[in-house]
């Protein structure tokens, strides 16, 4: 499975927490990751987005249909978000636009089936894939890139 961890891009500050917008800043951040993840994706990528005005915002910017999840709402559990995923029981793809400290919490967890709190900046991505070798079950770090790597 590939799971694609991409934290919403930088928002403004306010209330309430859910109608939060994208900043200019926030918006270049998104279009920077979309540019170069876009053609990265595999073409059966599922995409999972937070009902937060600013994940929203962000997934528009890669241009390709995407559903909106409530479990992954800022606030929601780590366990929630992998469980809407299908972690380490699909064979696909699936792309989650979310919230620190969920998804940070979220890759942990995925990767040494512990809780950490990592730390996911604005705009990331964190690309995990699993895999099964010589009957072992691993998690593999594909890609961690901010937008102002690229």
């Amino acid at each position: 499975m590939e799971l694609i961890l991409w934290r919403h891009a930088e928002a403004e500050d306010g209330y309430p927490d859910d109608e939060r917008a994208l900043t200019e800043k926030g918006h270049a951040q998104a279009k920077k990751m979309a540019a170069w993840l876009k053609p990265l994706l595999p073409k059966d990528t599922q995409i999972l987005v937070s009902p937060a005005k600013r994940a929203q915002q962000t997934a528009y910017t890669l241009g390709l249909p995407f559903t909106t999840v409530p479990e992954i709402a800022p606030g929601g559990s780590p366990q929630d978000l992998l469980k809407v995923a299908n972690w380490d029981t699909s064979k696909g793809s699936v792309l989650i636009v979310g919230h620190q400290p969920t998804l940070g919490l979220a890759a942990a967890i995925a990767m040494t089936r512990k809780t950490h709190f990592w730390c996911v900046k604005k705009a990331s991505i964190w690309w995990i894939a699993s895999r099964i070798r010589a009957e072992d079950e691993q998690a593999i770090i594909r890609a961690v890139i901010s937008p102002d790597m690229l």
